[in-house]
């Protein structure tokens, strides 16, 4: 991979980290989720343990499997962006966190979970609601147990990559339907619930990752948010100058972490995106006694990520 080299006396390292397409199963029927539940089910990819068990444990310790609850930190930005940001517009409609709808959490769940979109405004309110008894010091350890268990029941799973996103161009390439999952091949699926395999021409590709983690601002949103550019700095900075690696390839197979994605968190995936190279040196050439000893450090930053560092 090309390398980016940057030199300083002292520096600190701040590293970086989610798919919007039209509805699909239930809400091409004309019904929306009414409730978290109600999502859940929809998007209910706990069938493909039966014969995916390895993948599906992979997936399990991912942060796509908790991509509305995060580590924390991602159920803490939902409540700051109500209450500092939808609260404190002008024009937002919001005054209460009650009045969120989805197209307030849209600035979130474009990414973090786009089945909302399959979902009535009330799904945004238990979201907020949750968010908020979880974030709650007030809040007793059963509520906020249980606040977790809700926000964890929803996240990007099998059906949104493999079905709900699988097709970009969908007036080529047809839109998704509700008994289709979509790999790298066509044939039978041995799932009565989806029983046919279509090939996904982006499966393998960083389109696939790029409808999340973008290219910049959402304009399409009635209040514009730039949260997840790395497509955009996967596309201009790495593959611009020469760089041929995909983010599955990179990711997935060369991390040997699989469909446990991970991004800066992970030790690991930090040591193989960053190279740190540190000299110091340290001198007095005055009496001690009176001049404070000096010490010189040089660090070497070496950016091998194939996108900036940090981003998401």
């Amino acid at each position: 991979m090309r390398t980016i080299r940057t030199t300083a006396v002292l520096a600190f390292l701040a590293l970086p980290l989610l798919l919007p397409t039209g509805a699909l199963a239930a809400a091409a029927e004309g019904k929306k989720a009414k409730s978290i539940d109600e999502l859940a089910k929809m998007y209910d990819s706990t069938g493909c343990k039966q014969c995916h068990e390895e993948i599906y444990k992979e997936w399990e310790k991912s942060l796509h499997a908790r991509s509305i609850y995060g580590t924390g930190r991602t159920a803490a930005t939902i409540k700051t962006t109500v209450t500092v940001g939808l609260m404190g517009w002008k024009h937002s409609g919001v005054k209460k966190p009650e009045d969120v709808e989805n197209r307030h959490l849209a600035i979130c769940t474009k990414c973090h979970l786009p089945q909302l979109a399959d979902a009535t405004d009330d799904v945004a309110k238990e979201i907020v609601k949750n968010v908020n008894i979880f974030m709650d010091p007030k809040s007793s350890d059963d509520a906020k147990n249980k606040a977790e268990l809700q926000l964890t029941k929803i996240s990007i799973n099998c059906l949104v990559c493999h079905q709900r996103n699988a097709i970009t161009h969908k007036w080529v390439d047809g839109f998704p339907q509700k008994n289709e999952v979509f790999g790298s091949k066509e044939g039978s699926h041995p799932d009565p619930a989806h029983p046919v395999m279509k090939k996904s021409p982006i499966m393998s590709e960083s389109i696939l990752c790029g409808q999340c983690h973008g290219l910049g601002p959402n304009f399409e949103l009635e209040n514009p948010s730039q949260c997840g550019t790395l497509y955009g700095s996967y596309l201009w900075a790495y593959r611009a100058e020469g760089g041929q690696e995909s983010c599955q390839e990179c990711h997935m197979k060369k991390s040997k972490l699989g469909h446990n994605m991970q991004s800066y968190n992970d030790l690991n995936m930090g040591k193989a995106a960053v190279d740190f190279r540190v000299e110091t040196l340290g001198y007095i050439w005055r009496d001690k006694a009176k001049m404070i000893p000096q010490t010189l450090v040089k660090i070497e930053m070496i950016n091998r990520a194939g996108h900036a560092i940090p981003d998401g």
